[in-house]
This record gives C-alpha cells, sequence and structure tokens, in this order.
C-alpha cells in the first residue's frame, strides 16, 4: 500500500479508545542550588503543562493520525477530571463516554523536570475495581458509543488504574464480535487472561513474562518468543501477537508465521507514552487491512520517533509520513 493510500485509510477510521485517562502534569523550572534544610535541590518554577496521558494519550495518537476518536473511561469528579475533558474536546476527540465518579480521584501523574532532567514524579489516583452496577454503566455507554457511530476498531488500553475488568472486557468483545469490528489490547496483569479472541493483543516483554508464569529469564522468552508465541495466539484465539521488546525492536506472530523487527538506531530521550503510540499506530494499520509484516515495521518505526521527544506526546502524521518515506527509498 502506498504511504498517501494508507494514510488517507488512516482518516476513515473512527477507533474507540477504552480505558484509563490520566492527566499528566509537567511542572517546568531550574536548579541552581540545594536546600539548607535537606539534600534536594530547589526548583525555581518556570511553567507547567497538562498534557493527555494513558488511554487518553492513545486517543491524541490517533486523532494526530488523522482517525476519529471517541473515549470511554472514568475519572473522579473533579477539577483534574474537567481539565482531560477540556483537552480532549479542545483537540476534537468525542468525550461522550468520560463518566464522572463521586468518591474516585482522576489519576494524575505531575512530574517536576529541571534541566532538561526528570527529578520527581508525584501520582494522585484511585485504582480500586468497579463494581457490578458501576461496569454496568460503562457497558451501557460503549453498546450506545458503538451503536451510533460508524465505529472500525476498539482499543482497550490499561494501565491499570480500575477502569476494565473482566466484565467490562468481555461485554465489550461480545459487542464488537456481533458487529465484526476488530480490536487492539494494550494489557496488563489484573486483566491479562481476559482477552480470548481480540484481533491483537500487544504486551511488552515483562508484561508477557509475567501473563505467561514463565519459569525462565525473559532472555530465554525472548530466544523461545517464534514458538510459544504461535502457540499462545493459537491458545487465546487472537489474529495476531505483537509483543514489544525495547531495543530489540518488536515482534509480530499469527498462528502460523512470526516476524521480528529489529528497533531503529535512535538519539532516545524519553521512553513515556512510546506504548501509547505503538498500539495506537498498530491499530489503524490493522483497520486499514495491512499485512502482518507492515502493522510491525509502522509502529515500531512510530514507536521510536516519538521516543526522541521529552515527555508524554503524540505522533505527528508529517514526521511519521517522512520517516517512512525515507525507509522505503
Amino acid at each position: 500500500m502506498e504511504i498517501n493510500t494508507l494514510f488517507e485509510q488512516f482518516g476513515q477510521q473512527h477507533i474507540l479508545v477504552v480505558g484509563d485517562i490520566m492527566l499528566d502534569t509537567y511542572t517546568f523550572g531550574d536548579v541552581h542550588r540545594i536546600s539548607p534544610e535537606a539534600p534536594v535541590p530547589i526548583v525555581n518554577i518556570t511553567h507547567t503543562d497538562k498534557r493527555l496521558g494513558g488511554a487518553a494519550n492513545v486517543a491524541l495518537n490517533l486523532q494526530s493520525l488523522g482517525a476519529k476518536v471517541s473515549m470511554l473511561a472514568i475519572t473522579g469528579n473533579d477539577a483534574e477530571a474537567n481539565d482531560i475533558i477540556s483537552i480532549l474536546q479542545q483537540q476534537g476527540i468525542n468525550a461522550d463516554g468520560v463518566l464522572k465518579m463521586d468518591g474516585r480521584k482522576t489519576t494524575v501523574k505531575n512530574r517536576v523536570v529541571a534541566n532538561k532532567h526528570q527529578l520527581l514524579r508525584i501520582d494522585h489516583e484511585s485504582t480500586e475495581e468497579l463494581n457490578a452496577t458501576e461496569s454496568e454503566r460503562l457497558i451501557d455507554l460503549a453498546r450506545n458509543i458503538i451503536g451510533q457511530n460508524n465505529i472500525t476498531a476498539v482499543i482497550f488500553e490499561d494501565y491499570d488504574k480500575g477502569t476494565l475488568n473482566e466484565q467490562i472486557i468481555q461485554a465489550i468483545l461480545a459487542i464488537t464480535q456481533e458487529k465484526n469490528i476488530p480490536t487492539t489490547v494494550d494489557p496488563k496483569k489484573r486483566n491479562f487472561d481476559f482477552y480470548s479472541g481480540a484481533s491483537l493483543f500487544k504486551p511488552n516483554l515483562r508484561e508477557f513474562h509475567e501473563g505467561l508464569n514463565f519459569a525462565g529469564s525473559k532472555q530465554e522468552l525472548l530466544q523461545q518468543l517464534p514458538v510459544l508465541g504461535i502457540e499462545y495466539c493459537k491458545a487465546k484465539g487472537y489474529k495476531y501477537l505483537f509483543i514489544t521488546l525495547s531495543e530489540h525492536g518488536v515482534f509480530i506472530c499469527d498462528q502460523e508465521n512470526s516476524y521480528l523487527e529489529k528497533a531503529h538506531l535512535r538519539s532516545i530521550s524519553d521512553v513515556s507514552g512510546a506504548g501509547d503510540t505503538v498500539i495506537a499506530v498498530a491499530t489503524l494499520c490493522l483497520a486499514a487491512d495491512c499485512e502482518i509484516s507492515k502493522i510491525a515495521s509502522i509502529a515500531n518505526m512510530a514507536g521510536g520517533l516519538v521516543c526522541e521527544k521529552l515527555g508524554v506526546v503524540s505522533i505527528g502524521i508529517d514526521e511519521l509520513k517522512a520517516e517512512l518515506s525515507v525507509d522505503e527509498k
């Protein structure tokens, strides 16, 4: 598929992102001295920046690549939730599926950055699972969004903050399978085994090691991926198993063949949010009917590009186009 045709296909997608959204706050400043009260740096704040994080950053990556996006998630009923909804709306992302809940905190990660180095991160969050009644509210929202929009793929984005559970996952999978909508998954261990029948399952190597309860080391698992990956793909009924391998690149397989896409040489600045970019691009490629090796290649390239930037940021359509053009020459 030609590059321009591929991005035209991206622009025809409407993706529903289901999962844990958060607000990434950056407090930037300068350090010139150490505190006399304790051996810690004193940061003179210059400015702050609020960005979409977690599943909301996946949505932002999709939107920046031309797709329409709807969010399905929970927050607290607080000022931080209002910030997230406001930014989503400013970006043209449908926030009608963001459900505010009393008694819950919106997840906020506040990073303190000085002299181009992250000094500290302060987290503010609730991670309790939803109960059955709360889960049904989210499932009803999902049913309405999918029924009222031409949703072409669904992403499950799990950051282990409580939005996703077995009840919600299996109910939404049943809806998508009935409507023949492809599904992709960025999992965490708590819900690792609940996605049977998904179209594409994307853990990283550590998550796959833990989820598989593999007795050997991660290095031994890496060596056995071509066999174990295909076996696992068959056992869970996935169309594709896609594993990110950090400096080793990415591994992808279907139920018969496997491919290893090596990492590109990059000047790494920050790996935060790279997984969000990878699942967003892989999902768009899947929805555009790209072949298996192309899904791995393009998603791997996009993940590498975003690692060259500081903080949680999205991939730009022009920079990905430019990188793909160079790669094809």
